[in-house]
C-alpha cells in the first residue's frame, strides 16, 4: 500500500466514517440486512454480523423483557472510539454497530455489528473485540425485568445489580 491510500484509509476514512455515522443508537427495531448493507465494500472478502438477541433465561431466572437506556453523548462517542481503534487494529473496509434503547421482548436484536475486511480472519476478530469492549466500556445500561415481577440493572464491570442508571454513573 503506498502513502497516498495509507493515509486515505487509517487517517481520512475514519473521519469520513464518522461523519457518515456507522454508529446507531435507536428505539426502532435493528434491520439486520441494512446493517450488512452498510459494511458492503468491493474490496471485502469477508463479512462478519454479530447479532446480539434478548434470551429467555438468565442464570434460571425467566425473562420477561429488556430495557436498555444510556448516556447518549457519552456511548456515541465511546462507540465512535471503538470503531476507530477496530480500523486501526485491522484492515477493515467496512464497520457499523447499531444499539437498540427502550424495552425490548424475548428473541429481539438489542445489538447488531458488522465489519467487513479483505479476510475472514480480521473481520471475525474485530467483531469480538468490538463487542467485547463495548460491554466493558460503552455507558449502555440494561435491566432485565423477570417473569416473577423481579428486576436487576446490569452492566458487564459494574457491579450495578439493584441499583439504577443514576446510581452507576455516581460511582
Amino acid at each position: 500500500m503506498d502513502f497516498v491510500h495509507h493515509f486515505a484509509f487509517n487517517c481520512l476514512l475514519p473521519v469520513l466514517v464518522a461523519n457518515h455515522s456507522m454508529i446507531e443508537l435507536t428505539d426502532e427495531t435493528i434491520d439486520s440486512a441494512a446493517v450488512l448493507r452498510a459494511v458492503e465494500n468491493p474490496d471485502a472478502g469477508a463479512v462478519v454480523l454479530f447479532l446480539g438477541t434478548v434470551r429467555e433465561t438468565t442464570d434460571d431466572l425467566k425473562t420477561a423483557s429488556l430495557e436498555y437506556e444510556c448516556y447518549d453523548a457519552m456511548a456515541k462517542k465511546e462507540l465512535a472510539e471503538l470503531e476507530t481503534k477496530a480500523r486501526s487494529r485491522w484492515p477493515l473496509t467496512g464497520c457499523h454497530i447499531v444499539h437498540r434503547l427502550g424495552s425490548l421482548a424475548v428473541s429481539e436484536v438489542s445489538v447488531a455489528i458488522a465489519v467487513s475486511s479483505p479476510h475472514r480472519a480480521e473481520a471475525f476478530e474485530a467483531g469480538q473485540w468490538i463487542i467485547d469492549r463495548m460491554k466493558e466500556m460503552v455507558p449502555i445500561w440494561k435491566k432485565e425485568n423477570y417473569a416473577d415481577g423481579t428486576s436487576d440493572w446490569v452492566h458487564p464491570g459494574i457491579e450495578t445489580t439493584g441499583s439504577t442508571p443514576e446510581a452507576s454513573e455516581e460511582t
